[in-house]
């Protein structure tokens, strides 16, 4: 793999966004119901601020996230099945909380995919607690937040 380059997405990457999600191996099984027929809309993208991570040598997609301002959060955040392991994550993160401090945010909420609460942990997120259970995600969800 060449370098990486983490950019803007646009309203024209939401399908490329959509297609990642649907093919996340972490989302079979049981956790499948919580990307079960869940789509990125182009609108999502222009409201708000959602960063993806693409290989410069070819554009490909390897992953992305979305931070909404208000409340602060971190609302979707996918590595590609064939990225995992090579730190495209933690870049991820990084550009996050670079882009929360420069907005004046001070902290980042995650409610986490229960297998993911680690991977945050290990990047600087503190766990504040538990979502109960909601009609597409049947089972207690890790809530944590970064200090940015």
């Amino acid at each position: 793999m060449s370098e990486i380059t983490i950019r803007a997405a646009r309203p024209a990457d939401a399908d490329r966004l959509t297609a990642l999600i649907q093919a996340s191996s972490a989302y079979r099984g049981v956790y499948f119901a919580m990307i079960d027929g869940y789509a990125v809309e182009p609108d999502y993208v222009e409201r708000h601020e959602v960063r993806m991570a693409v290989d410069r040598a070819d554009d490909r997609l390897l992953g992305f996230y979305a931070l909404t301002h208000e409340p602060a959060e971190l609302d979707l955040m996918f590595v590609a099945d064939e990225a995992q392991g090579l730190g495209i994550g933690r870049a991820l993160i990084t550009d996050m909380l670079d882009r929360a401090r420069a907005a004046g945010i001070t902290a980042v909420k995650v409610v986490s995919h229960p297998p993911a609460e680690g991977f945050y942990v290990q990047v600087g997120a503190e766990r504040t607690g538990t979502r109960p259970p909601q009609p597409k995600t049947p089972w207690e969800q890790p809530e944590l937040h970064f200090a940015v």
